[in-house]
């Protein structure tokens, strides 16, 4: 049976969790979107307007340039190769030594205006991580719309045409997105190593593509998924059932610890899914921090202890999930 009254995280932990040097710079560009995703944490659509203002971007190249201790500027919306900054953003933190993430839908490819960014990606570079939530269409489409999936199968040929996946300077990683459960038989994301030898087999016997990794992410009841979840009543459930596969080792990995979440109005969090249920990053004084505070105190290292919730356990459950898929 699984139980539906929900240990407060912080109250798993052995001790605070507490943040390490910060080396992960991830910038949510905006919710605009040319798909609506079912599982979309973002809410992202194309009916959204918000996006990164011209001021924040600054203060965003600023960090980029003053902090050699940023490892990873990592782009995300929304799509973010459709919103405002992701050209600037993208070439500052190339121009510093930095890897640049573009978390991508690959459908964008095919919008008017957009048709340049695969060989724009490739000029600079860029590490795409692209979403593929599973290898077979009729998943895919329920996910994310119909004839999504040959889009995203003609912008991966496109890829590998460039040399991604295959030259060592162009990166392309997929992402695994579990179905969001409909009932309360929950399971727990399969392992990512096999999972990936599947797509890898798969993608290259049909459709001749090859990447370098995939990246399985559980679904954290947030955003979209968590509307889904509450509607059919399995909200408290599948957070019952991710507490019961809580693995302690998975903590010392988890992504929030070394990484700072920038919003579109330069607001700062410890992660993508607190963004999005505004719950900000605080001083260790309770102060929240933006941007421009980073800047005026001169140091990345603001953050003494994250901020949690109840969804963390879809982070720490079974082999853990992060933006680089599963932690141990």
């Amino acid at each position: 049976m699984i139980q539906t009254a929900v240990t407060p995280f912080k109250n798993k932990l052995h001790s605070a969790l507490t943040k390490k040097q910060i080396t992960v710079l991830q910038i949510n560009l905006g919710k605009r979107c040319n798909l609506a995703c079912t599982h979309c944490h973002v809410e992202a659509s194309p009916k959204r307007t918000e996006e990164l203002s011209p001021e924040i971007c600054d203060q965003l190249i600023q960090i980029i340039r003053r902090f050699p201790q940023i490892q990873t500027v990592d782009l995300t919306g929304g799509a973010p190769e459709m919103l405002y900054g992701f050209k600037p953003l993208a070439e500052a933190a190339r121009a510093a030594g930095k890897e640049v993430i573009v978390r991508s839908n690959l459908t964008i490819y095919f919008e008017k205006g957009f048709e340049d960014i695969p060989e724009y990606c490739a000029h600079h570079q860029l590490r795409i991580v692209a979403s593929l939530p599973c290898y077979q269409a009729d998943n895919v489409d329920k996910m994310r719309g119909s004839g999504v999936f040959d889009t995203s199968i003609r912008a991966l040929q496109k890829l590998n045409q460039l040399g991604y996946g295959k030259n060592p300077n162009l990166t392309l990683d997929l992402v695994y997105n579990p179905q969001v459960p409909a009932t309360d038989k929950f399971s727990l994301t399969p392992e990512q190593g096999k999972l990936e030898q599947d797509y890898k087999v798969y993608l290259a016997e049909h459709f001749g593509i090859c990447f370098n990794q995939l990246f399985a992410i559980t679904n954290l009841p947030v955003g979209r998924t968590k509307f889904h979840l509450e509607h059919k009543k399995l909200h408290k459930p599948y957070l019952g059932f991710l507490e019961e596969n809580f693995n302690p080792g998975t903590v010392e990995h988890l992504m929030c610890r070394n990484e700072l979440s920038i919003d579109y109005l330069g607001n700062v969090y410890d992660c993508d899914f607190n963004q999005m249920e505004n719950l900000p990053a605080k001083t260790g004084s309770g102060e929240k921090i933006t941007v421009a505070k980073l800047l005026e105190s001169g140091s990345l290292d603001l953050i003494q202890e994250v901020q949690t919730a109840a969804y963390c356990y879809g982070c720490t459950a079974g082999c853990g999930s992060s933006c680089g898929g599963t932690l141990i």
